[in-house]
C-alpha cells in the first residue's frame, strides 16, 4: 500500500475512492479500521470513519487508530479526507484531527484544500464557493448538524486549530506545482502549518497533487487527490464493473438543497414513500412497516426524510437534535437491512449520516470501486449479491437515484 487515506464519513471515502481508482490505482475501501492486512495489490487503501460529527476527542482517537494500521501497511502518505463543504464546528473535527495526524507524523506544509470543481466547489482567496455562491449562502447554513456560517476556510479553521492557518492564492496556483511548493515552504516558514490553497480548476487540482509529492500528510475534498495517482506512478483506467441483477431500494436521509430535488424528480416516475421523524420517535412508523412497504413496490421505491431545514428545526426543537437524528439513522439501517434479508441486491443511499448508519447496519468491512454514476459517486461492491451507492446530499444530478439503479444493475 502507498497511498493512505482517512475519511470522516462513508459517503466521502467512497467520493476518494472513486477518484484514485479513476487514476488508475487498485484501491479498497474498509468500514472502519480492519483487523487484518490488506491485500498485496492494493495500492490505496480507504478507512471510512463515522467522525465528521461526533466528538472531536473521539474523533481524534478513531483517526489516529486508523493512521496507525495505515502506516503498518506501508503507507508512504497520509490523505486526510473531509466533505467538498468542509463540515465542521467551532470546535471541530476538521481542525482537531488534522492537527493530531500532523504531531503524529511530524507533518509540516499541510494542504488544506476541499475544492473539487466537478460538482461546483471551489476555493478562492480563502473562501470556499458553491458553483458562484459563497458556501454559507448555499443552504449550508442550515444543516441540520454542522452549520457553515462562513467562508472564509482561514478564519473558519482558526478556532479549531493549535497553530495558525497560512494561504496559498489563486495567482500562484495558476503558475504550476513549482510555484505552489514554492508558497507552501514560504508559508510554513511564517510558521503556518495548515495552509488553506486555493484551486478553482481540474488543472488547479492535478498541480496542487505534483506540489504534494513527497509530504506526509495531505487533507481536502476528494478533487485534490486527482493528481495524486501519479506520483506513484499509476495511469487512468476505467474501473471494471459486473451490474447486479434483483430489486432495489432507495433510502434519504439527507435534508440538502440537491436530494430534496432528486427526490421530487423521483416522485414524479417511481414509487416512494415519506418518513416523519415525529412519526419514528412516536413509534406509529417502524423499520418493518417500511420494508414490508418496498417490498410491496414496482419499480425503484424510494424512501425519504429528506425535510426543509424549517422542519427539521422544528422536530430538534422538539425531540433534540441527537434524539432526533439517531432514531432516523437506526430506522434507515435496519430498513437495509431487512431489505437484504428479503433477498433486495440494490441499495442506493443519500446523505453521509444515514449512509454511514446503513453501512454500519449491512456490517458492510470492504467495498470493492466501480465506474462513476456521478461525479463524486461511483457504483460500490459490497458482497456476492450486493451492490450500493453512497451519494453525499450535495452530490448527483436530479435524476440521481434511477441513473444509479440502472448502472448498479448494468443496465447502463
Amino acid at each position: 500500500m502507498k497511498l493512505g487515506c482517512i475519511g470522516d464519513d462513508f459517503t466521502g471515502s467512497s467520493d476518494l475512492a472513486n477518484t484514485l481508482a479513476k487514476g488508475g490505482m487498485k484501491v479498497v475501501q474498509y468500514t472502519g479500521v480492519p483487523s487484518g492486512d490488506a491485500g498485496v495489490d492494493v495500492q490505496a487503501g480507504v478507512v471510512a470513519l463515522k467522525s465528521r460529527s461526533i466528538d472531536p476527542a473521539e474523533a481524534v482517537r478513531l483517526s489516529l487508530e486508523a493512521l496507525d494500521w495505515l502506516l503498518s501497511q506501508g503507507c508512504e502518505q497520509i490523505f486526510f479526507k473531509y466533505c467538498s463543504t468542509f463540515d465542521s464546528t467551532a470546535e471541530g473535527n476538521i481542525g482537531p484531527v488534522a492537527d493530531a495526524l500532523a504531531d503524529a507524523l511530524n507533518a509540516t506544509m499541510v494542504i488544506v484544500c476541499p475544492a473539487f470543481p466537478g460538482t461546483g466547489r471551489s476555493v478562492y482567496q480563502g473562501h470556499l464557493f458553491v458553483k458562484d455562491t459563497l458556501l454559507n449562502e448555499s443552504g449550508m447554513q442550515n444543516h441540520p448538524l454542522t452549520p457553515m456560517t462562513d467562508a472564509d476556510l482561514r478564519r473558519w479553521l482558526a478556532p479549531q486549530t493549535t497553530g495558525t492557518v497560512g494561504h496559498v492564492a489563486a495567482q500562484t496556483v495558476f503558475q504550476g506545482h513549482e510555484a505552489i511548493a514554492e508558497a507552501l515552504f514560504a508559508e510554513d516558514q511564517k510558521g503556518h502549518r495548515l495552509i488553506v490553497v486555493d484551486a478553482i480548476r481540474d488543472e488547479d487540482l492535478l498541480e496542487i497533487g505534483k506540489a504534494a509529492k513527497g509530504l506526509p500528510l495531505i487533507t481536502g475534498g476528494s478533487g485534490v487527490a486527482l493528481g495524486l495517482p501519479a506520483n506513484f506512478g499509476c495511469t487512468a483506467g476505467a474501473a471494471p464493473w459486473q451490474g447486479q441483477a434483483g430489486r432495489a431500494v432507495a433510502l434519504s436521509g439527507s435534508c440538502s438543497i440537491a436530494t430534496r430535488a432528486q427526490v421530487e424528480k423521483h416522485k414524479e416516475h417511481s414509487p416512494a414513500r415519506e418518513v416523519l421523524a415525529a412519526d419514528v420517535l412516536e413509534g406509529r412508523v417502524t423499520a418493518s412497516d417500511l420494508a414490508d412497504w418496498a417490498e410491496a413496490q414496482d419499480g425503484l421505491p424510494l424512501i425519504y426524510s429528506s425535510a426543509d431545514p424549517e422542519t427539521v428545526k422544528a422536530v430538534q426543537a422538539e425531540y433534540g437534535r441527537e434524539r432526533a437524528s439517531e432514531a432516523l439513522e437506526g430506522l434507515f439501517a435496519e430498513v437495509a437491512r431487512l431489505c437484504v434479508a428479503r433477498g433486495f441486491t440494490r441499495v442506493i443511499t443519500a446523505g453521509g449520516e444515514t449512509s454511514g448508519a446503513i453501512v454500519e447496519g449491512l456490517a458492510l468491512d470492504t467495498l470493492e470501486i466501480g465506474p462513476e454514476i456521478d461525479p463524486g459517486v461511483p457504483a460500490l461492491r459490497a458482497g456476492e449479491n450486493l451492490v450500493v451507492a453512497l451519494k453525499s446530499g450535495n452530490f448527483g444530478a436530479e435524476d440521481f437515484f434511477a441513473k444509479a439503479d440502472a448502472l448498479l444493475a448494468g443496465r447502463s
